[in-house]
């Protein structure tokens, strides 16, 4: 059984399918903690799922190092297989990259290369492109330019906003992650092919 920490910052739509697939009992993986670095809306799932949950406020500490290794200290607590990062908006320091990597993921709304950083659904607009996507990568110390395990291609429409396009990119998103949680779960994929570290 594959055991997950996800990390959120927000509401968790993502974290939320997630945790519904590990409710089936053949699912091979289960989410062991949800961790935070603020008081996100999504930290709600832990009760509602009764998994334990813990938040390392970014603010709290004198720096990024400083806030990195207590959130590296909470993390290992609970031992985990795979660490999901899920619509968390903090870059980790590199030591933190290099203790966890290449079982550490990330969820991208967009089909990298193209568009990385923190504002993909609103640059993809920008750019005026017919598509976008969603991707699944291994976090390296770049930014949102690891290894890709999936990623799939998701159309713009017309008259779409951000809004629109990123809730079409979520479902996606949420897709590519339960089945990427699978395949490592059964040995389909192997992280370690997928280490630039």
């Amino acid at each position: 059984m594959l055991s997950l920490v996800v990390l959120i910052s927000g509401g968790g739509s993502n974290l939320r399918s997630l945790l519904a697939a590990c409710q089936d009992a053949d699912f091979p993986a289960r989410v062991v903690a949800i961790g935070a670095d603020r008081d996100a809306d999504g930290l709600d799932l832990g009760e509602e799922f009764g998994i334990s949950t813990f938040t390392v406020p970014f603010t709290s500490h004198p720096s990024r190092d400083a806030w990195g290794d207590e959130l590296l200290e909470q993390i290992r607590q609970w031992a985990p297989d795979v660490v999901v990062l899920s619509g968390f908006m903090r870059l980790l320091p590199p030591r933190v990259v290099a203790a966890l990597s290449p079982n550490l993921l990330n969820t991208h709304p967009a089909y990298l290369p193209e568009f990385p950083g923190a504002h993909g659904v609103r640059d993809a607009l920008a750019a005026g492109v017919a598509e976008t996507g969603a991707s699944l990568i291994v976090v390296d110390t770049g930014v949102d330019d690891g290894p890709i395990i999936a990623q799939e291609r998701v159309p713009v429409l017309p008259g779409d906003t951000e809004a629109s396009l990123h809730d079409r990119i979520k479902i996606v998103e949420r897709r590519l992650l339960v089945q990427a949680v699978r395949d490592i779960a059964t040995g389909h994929v192997d992280l370690k092919e997928h280490s630039h570290i």
